[in-house]
């Protein structure tokens, strides 16, 4: 059997390509529906820099404004501002240090719109994506799997954005404008120190995070087995004091409290290290630099603002460092979270409409299956060579032991699977040649349970029609024998019916589906075991809204219960995938074969019993 569909983007795996998926992640900025904001991510792009620049330019004007304070006369001549006392230096310094964190702000304040719609626009076409996907991969997914994957790569794509926008980014700027600077006002020897401790720095904190993040891996796995345990325990609780287990199983339970607690130190050890190392490095990198500096200012071709400016630049740089072992950590998680999103969207549907599909033009709802084959995935038997051909607004019943086919016909006559050999046509058009969402807009399905949306009876009811009137919803609802319940409901069509429905008793919801169907007006009704949960008494009620709904259309009737089909114009017998009977109820009871074998069955040894859906109520 091939593995679930969404095993290659729900496992953990290893991380994504970050070039791969950073660059799709920034390319979403400039799709054509980010035109508007254009404007916004250029002016947020110089505000970056321009903060930047400033952080950079603030320690020098401090340092010129204590050379000016300590009685240097060319002090603030080598940024063209000579002449200037130290309050003035010290003044432009302030202001220069306010921008520099002020700029950033008014830039997240205005930005914030942009990676909001960012995030909007890659949600929608993930979520539109999945939509569309086969029925195969929607059955074979884990619950809130696809959620999770959306939820996670869109959060994880705004984090990156703004990390490695505003945060990285800025930061590497920052180290190149103080590099110039440096080598350009103090001497090549101090942005050349820099550059090497944000280097090593980096590396030491890349290694030793990998390295943690093993670690963390572990202490997850033994905080999972120490949760089970203790969950597994309290649920079972009876069954452990039947067998007299209490001290057993709370020595299972500091077991695996032990072996967490001894990842946990290892961890804590480990966090200690790291952050230890980096202050190792970036001190040492001071301390190099200043040595450096103070050496210049004895031998006096430094001033002592010139020392200070140096300090607080490196101060400047190395702060942002600080998280960069946590940084490291969350964008790897997210690109491995936005690369699953992209692997989502990458995701080619089985069933797809051909490049030249035209729209689907009912006329009379004849339905043709010529040798037609297909099995599911993993399955060696399917349905085999069917063949039929149904008239327009014939009402044709489907029946066969479970297994035999029958709902797998009606998922083919929706496209939601393709043949793997023959032909499906309607009215002449084979459903190959036309696209989806027309065919299926011709169809109108009541299946066995009705699931509704958690919203009021008016938007489940004109779900197949969302522009119906109230009027036309009326009409709908009483030809459903559904009038009688909804005048009784103080909120009428605005009742909400809870999730899944489950506010409306069966007969109740399955008569809401008699009404969605209605409504959509389709050519062809399909009935998958409609009737078939219901209570006898409920049974009649929405048998009499089926018969309804089917006047005038063509009328597929998928039945275990043979009483719902003995009316119809004909009956289709499966049995291994293969129709191995044909015709009216009356002519397979003369057969005197499975038809009638399974009709004694369910009537209790009667050939001849009142059908529930006849068939000139079907025409």
């Amino acid at each position: 059997m091939r593995p679930d569909p969404t095993d290659d983007i729900e496992s953990k795996g290893e991380a994504a390509p970050f070039g791969r998926s950073v660059g799709r992640m920034f390319a979403v900025l400039f799709r054509p529906e980010m035109a508007r904001w254009r404007f916004r991510i250029g002016l947020a792009f110089l505000l970056t820099v321009g903060a930047k620049g400033l952080s950079v330019l603030a320690p020098v004007l401090m340092g010129e404004g204590i050379n000016a304070l300590t009685g240097d006369t060319e002090a603030g001549a080598r940024l063209g501002l000579a002449g200037l006392s130290f309050v003035a230096l010290l003044a432009l310094f302030a202001a220069a240090r306010f921008l520099a964190a002020g700029l950033p702000m008014i830039r997240d304040a205005f930005f914030s719109t942009v990676t909001q719609d960012a995030q909007r626009l890659i949600a929608v076409d993930a979520f539109r994506h999945a939509q569309h996907l086969e029925l195969q991969f929607h059955l074979t997914r884990r619950s809130g799997a696809l959620n999770r994957i959306i939820e996670r790569g869109v959060t994880a794509m705004e984090y990156l954005l703004r990390f490695l926008a505003f945060n990285i980014g800025p930061t590497i700027i920052e180290l190149g404008f103080a590099a110039v600077v440096l080598a350009l006002l103090y001497g090549v020897q101090f942005s050349m120190a820099a550059i090497v401790t944000v280097g090593v720095y980096a590396v030491f904190t890349i290694i030793v995070t990998e390295w943690r993040n093993k670690q963390r891996r572990v202490l997850n796995e033994a905080d999972t087995r120490l949760r089970g345990i203790a969950v597994d325990t309290l649920t079972n609780f009876e069954t452990v004091k039947s067998f007299a287990a209490e001290d057993r199983e709370a020595g299972r339970y500091d077991g695996a409290l032990r072996e967490y607690n001894r990842h946990y130190v290892t961890i804590m050890k480990s966090l200690a290290a790291l952050n230890g190392g980096q202050e190792f490095i970036m001190t040492g990198g001071l301390l190099a630099v200043a040595i450096m500096a103070g050496y210049g200012a004895v031998n006096g071709a430094m001033q002592v603002g010139d020392v200070t400016a140096i300090i607080l630049m490196l101060f400047n740089i190395y702060r942002p460092l600080n998280i960069l072992g946590w940084a490291w950590r969350e964008i790897k998680q997210g690109t491995v979270d936005i690369e699953k999103l992209f692997q989502l969207m990458d995701r080619k549907p089985e069933v797809a409409d051909a490049p030249d599909a035209a729209a689907f033009r009912p006329h009379g709802g004849a339905i043709r299956f010529d040798n037609v084959r297909f099995a599911h995935e993993g399955r060696a038997s399917g349905i085999k060579d069917i063949s039929f051909d149904i008239p327009g607004g014939a009402f044709v019943g489907i029946v066969g032991p479970s297994g035999a086919g029958k709902s797998t016909i009606l998922k083919l006559l929706f496209r939601f699977y393709e043949p793997h050999e023959g032909q499906i046509a309607i009215d002449d058009q084979n459903l190959s040649d036309v696209t989806q969402h027309s065919l299926r807009k011709a169809l109108g399905l009541v299946p066995q349970e009705v699931v509704l949306f958690n919203d009021t009876l008016r938007l489940n009811i004109a779900y197949a029609h969302p522009d119906a009137s109230d009027e036309e919803i009326m009409t709908a609802v009483r030809r459903a024998q559904l009038g009688d319940f909804l005048e009784s409901l103080p909120a009428g069509l605005d009742t909400r019916v809870g999730e899944r429905g489950l506010k409306l008793s069966g007969g109740e919801k399955q008569r809401v589906g008699v009404a969605r169907a209605i409504l959509g007006d389709p050519p062809i009704l399909i009935l998958d075991e409609a009737t078939s949960s219901l209570d006898s008494g409920t049974e009649e009620e929405v048998q009499a809204a089926l018969r309804e709904a089917a006047r005038g259309r063509t009328t597929l009737a998928v039945a275990h219960r043979l009483s719902t089909v003995a009316g119809a114009d004909f009956i289709l017998v499966l049995d291994d995938g293969r129709v191995i009977e044909r015709g009216s109820h009356e002519s397979l009871i003369a057969e005197n074969g499975v038809y009638a074998e399974l009709w004694r069955r369910q009537s209790g040894g009667e050939s001849h019993q009142q059908p529930a859906f006849a068939p000139q109520f079907a025409k």
